[in-house]
């Protein structure tokens, strides 16, 4: 670690020396911090032919989602931008999109611009494999999103000065195939409960891997892409070769009904009042929407992780389901 932070002094010091001692430069126009670069675009759309044995069936399509409480995404245009080159790019109802391959484009580095300023926006790779049934995701799908996203330059989580070192430290193989890569996936409504299914082994993910771990502050909010959607984010087990690609992960909703999974929830602890009061004070991750998820842990035998038991409020601070259970087993 000491020799990382000296590493990245010494390049900081370069940096601004090269930059006291360089001639002035006049540029036309500058671009947003975030503009995608139409580039690293193209390396994505080429890392996705690569491994398409991932999702051999299905296609891909790149993403918008909201990053602030004010980002209207509907009426939103793109166009990729060069100094001689402006090609509109058609954007779904859905706010999904494709890109052409324009060689005088890739020449001149342009970029992909939108309509609204890119600090609002998060981007995504869409890989979809035909006949997934609906509410589900399939893995080896996930894993090619995240191949693509890493390589297309999509995540937008610029704490802006060291937003050019982390390129130097992450690659799709980085990023994707090791345990502590942490790409952010993101359902279509809040998560309650992920569970994996592969042929007869089933496993429910833990709370860790919802809501970005459970980690972030209002502090640093701000600087994960998650900052609207932390109700709607998970890690998927990408980088677990355990799991097949065709291993299906399934969604329970917040808004849903309790499911043949969760535990009742007896009167005496149906508040955050009583459930505190009986149990003492729990890890709780809060959301905008008024909900908040809770978590417990209890020991497990051997090096096993814990077992947990978690519960759901609403904004009245009553129950809504819960859920006892064991830790994620491996083969």
């Amino acid at each position: 670690m000491r020799t990382l932070i000296f590493f990245t002094a010494a390049l900081l010091l370069t940096a601004g020396a090269a930059a006291q001692n360089a001639p002035s430069v006049t540029v036309a126009a500058t671009r947003d911090p975030v503009d995608k670069s139409y580039r690293k675009m193209l390396a994505g759309m080429d890392i996705f032919e690569r491994h398409h044995a991932l999702a051999p069936h299905a296609s891909l399509r790149f993403q918008l989602l909201p990053r602030l409480p004010t980002t209207q995404l509907d009426g939103i245009t793109l166009r990729v931008a060069g100094d001689s080159v402006s090609l509109p790019v058609k954007v779904a109802p859905d706010h999904t999109f494709t890109l052409e391959r324009n060689a005088q484009a890739a020449r001149e580095d342009a970029a992909l611009i939108a309509s609204r300023k890119t600090s609002t926006l998060t981007w995504r790779a869409q890989v979809r494999s035909p006949n997934v049934p609906e509410g589900m995701r399939r893995l080896g799908d996930l894993r090619l999103e995240c191949m693509v996203g890493v390589e297309a330059g999509l995540l937008s989580n610029n704490a802006q000065m060291f937003a050019w070192l982390g390129e130097l430290f992450t690659s799709p193989a980085r990023v994707c195939g090791l345990a502590d890569g942490n790409y952010l996936f993101f359902a279509d409504r809040p998560v309650y409960a992920v569970t994996l299914r592969d042929g007869k082994r089933r496993a429910t993910l833990p709370m860790s891997a919802l809501y970005a771990g459970g980690t972030q502050t209002p502090a640093t909010l701000p600087y994960c892409d998650c900052q609207v959607l932390l109700d709607r984010s998970y890690y998927a087990p990408i980088w677990d070769r355990s799991w097949s690609d065709d291993t299906l992960l399934a969604f329970d909703d917040m808004d849903s009904p309790p499911g043949p999974d969760d535990s009742p929830v007896a009167d005496d602890y149906r508040t955050t009042a009583r459930m505190q009061a009986r149990l003492g004070p729990a890890k709780v991750v809060s959301f905008d929407s008024g909900y908040q998820m809770w978590r417990y842990t209890y020991p497990a035998s051997g090096d096993a992780p814990p077992a947990e038991f978690t519960i759901l409020f609403g904004p009245d601070g009553v129950a809504r389901k819960a859920r006892l259970q064991e830790p994620v087993k491996t083969p």
